[in-house]
């Protein structure tokens, strides 16, 4: 695509030309000089023959004399006229004169008229310099859509994976764009517009354009918060115009990301109750009933946020079609990690199903910057092919933090966080239902991580029973359970651990009706959305008693208490293989699940603690 040459005015021309400008009046001035002497001095010249010529003004007379000195050489001069009867004079000395009437109109229209050229022209550049950065007040009706033309967008659904049923979904709007008949033979009708909700990152825009791209229209990108302006009525006047220039480019589609930045329920927004951005809601909703998606004129929108939105914007006929995209599974890792691998140009052998598990609950903008990490570690690293080693560590800095190998630990310190980490691992590992280990690091990592015990799933869970969820307690609790077996003393390592041993419990009582004495009763208070009528609230201040309170209090902390006991049981039976495995874990820094699973194996069947590292 050919880019408009745009030339780009410099202070420094104005700069160079009044230096050229100077130069020449000094050079001329040079060449021109004229004197300015006395009358007195004219008259004593004129009677002594120094005068040539000369020519008389009302006010002043100027001509040629000849200079003092040997040369003789005749100069310009100029005097005040005091004497009305200086042609007397000059004809009883024989001096060549002529006599003109001074003009002083060109003169008195220049003084005025280039200092307004000279303002004009600086308010014009200054201008036109503004109104290339912002719009003007003609263009601010106008809406900041991006058109991308059909053979500009470049995308089809060969490049959306990982999404299936959403992509079934809009097969059929490209299908009604291409061909139209085949739905208006049946009488039905395309729906007015498309809502794709899913959380960040899950490619909701990427679907919008490759809807555009297969279909081959027009695409009108634009962004929610571009409607809002600084001027009361700005956003409805843009809203007017990017539907009135779709409708002159249909067939097309009409794209607004992040819908809920002027999509919010009204009757909310601020004390007046109808400010700019309820005007541009109204005008949106209006507009949307006002056209006929059978023109070929396809609406579609992206919000994170579905919560939040005005019950009128969802109604049937308006946005009557919510197509979820949601984070992919492990199949839709696959196939998105496949399309992302194909950029890379140097790839080893990769086991794309490994690194799908290693990668649950990331979207595909996470999986994206995944395979980037992988290929900047590779050159950092001076590899020949982007290897498994490299996503590996990908996986780590995205999920752990970037690895901090020169932060001084003290020895003991990094036995503390050595035995934490182990003990982490080995409840893990000797607990049904929890995920498998895959690395044990002390290298420090982040802002505050000192040591990261890596588990794996080996599949998308959904559900998780009550035993599992007890297990996970368990093994975030066996790090502290392990630093007060060895040390008798415990440390602020386990702060994070807590907190998430905590949450899981929390949640197992308030959310999931676990506890035995809380009973299965649903306790969690949810945020509201805004919209919701006063009939279809739920009560949220004073859900419980102060005493339910105390129960949930209660069974919180007796399932953490009951879940480290559980720990400490656990390390103390296994307490050889902590050792063991302490000494292998201070040496290399990391050490792989394997290790750990052999060690369990030799002592179940009751060989010597001696696994094979190499």
């Amino acid at each position: 695509m050919d880019m408009e040459k745009r030339h780009k005015v410099s202070i420094w021309y104005f700069v160079v030309g009044i230096w050229i400008v100077l130069i020449l009046q000094s050079y001329l001035a040079s060449t021109y000089v004229t004197k300015t002497i006395p009358y007195s001095e004219f008259l004593q010249n004129l009677k002594n023959g120094k005068i040539t010529e000369v020519s008389i003004t009302d006010k002043q007379i100027q001509g040629k004399m000849q200079s003092e000195g040997a040369s003789g050489k005749e100069v310009y001069f100029r005097t005040v006229r005091v004497d009305p009867d200086t042609s007397e004079l000059l004809d009883k000395y024989q001096v060549n004169y002529s006599a003109s009437i001074e003009s002083t109109f060109l003169r008195d229209i220049l003084s005025w008229t280039i200092p307004v050229f000279l303002f004009v022209g600086i308010w014009f550049f200054l201008m036109k310099r503004l109104s290339a950065q912002q719009p003007g007040f003609m263009t601010l009706g106008k809406n900041k859509s991006k058109v991308h033309k059909q053979e500009d967008v470049g995308v089809s659904f060969e490049d959306v994976a990982g999404v299936d049923e959403a992509v079934a979904e809009l097969v059929e709007v490209t299908d009604f764009l291409k061909n139209p008949d085949k739905y208006l033979e049946f009488g039905g009708s395309l729906p007015k517009g498309i809502l794709l909700v899913g959380p960040p990152g899950t490619g909701k825009t990427l679907l919008a354009k490759a809807v555009a791209g297969e279909s081959q229209v027009p695409f009108f990108s634009i962004s929610g918060s571009e409607f809002v302006e600084l001027f009361v009525g700005m956003g409805a006047a843009r809203v007017r115009d990017l539907f009135d220039q779709a409708n002159a480019n249909a067939p097309c589609i009409v794209f607004i990301d992040e819908l809920d930045a002027i999509g919010k329920a009204r009757g909310f927004g601020g004390i007046g109750g109808h400010d700019e951005r309820e005007q541009t809601l109204n005008q949106l909703l209006v507009e949307m009933d006002g056209f006929d998606p059978n023109v070929g004129v396809i609406l579609m929108a992206a919000t994170n946020r579905p919560e939040v939105l005005d019950p009128a914007l969802l109604r049937p006929g308006r946005f009557d079609r919510q197509v979820l995209v949601d984070r992919p599974d492990k199949q839709g890792r696959i196939a998105i990690l496949q399309v992302h691998l194909k950029k890379i140009k140097k790839l080893g052998d990769i086991d794309i199903e490994e690194l799908a598990n290693m990668t649950p609950g990331m979207v595909g903008a996470d999986l994206a910057n995944l395979v980037n990490e992988a290929t900047l570690l590779t050159v950092r690293a001076r590899k020949e092919k982007v290897e498994k080693e490299q996503f590996e560590e990908a996986v780590e800095r995205i999920v752990a933090g970037l690895e901090k190998k020169n932060r001084l630990i003290n020895p003991k310190e990094r036995e503390i966080v050595a035995y934490h980490e182990l003990g982490h691992a080995i409840v893990a590992l000797s607990l049904p239902g929890t995920d498998p280990v895959k690395k044990i690091t002390i290298v420090p990592r982040g802002i505050a991580a000192l040591g990261y015990t890596m588990q794996v799933p080996t599949e998308d869970r959904f559900l998780m029973t009550k035993t599992e969820l007890l297990g996970k307690v368990a093994s975030l609790l066996g790090g502290r359970a392990a630093e007060e077996m060895i040390f008798t003393d415990i440390s602020t390592g386990a702060h994070n651990d807590l907190a998430k041993a905590t949450d899981i419990a929390r949640s197992m009582v308030t959310e999931y009706g676990m506890g035995e004495k809380a009973g299965q009763v649903y306790y969690k208070q949810e945020p509201q959305a805004m919209f919701l009528q006063p009939e279809q609230r739920r009560n949220v201040s004073g859900d419980y008693s102060e005493k339910t309170a105390q129960v949930i209090d209660e069974e919180i902390r007796g399932i953490i208490e009951r879940q480290y006991t559980v720990a400490m049981k656990i390390l103390d039976e296994k307490r050889d293989i902590l050792e063991e495995a302490i000494t292998e874990l201070l040496e290399k820094e990391k050490i792989e699940g394997t290790y750990l699973e052999e060690l369990i194996k030799q002592r179940e069947a009751g060989e010597p603690l001696k696994a094979n590292t190499e």
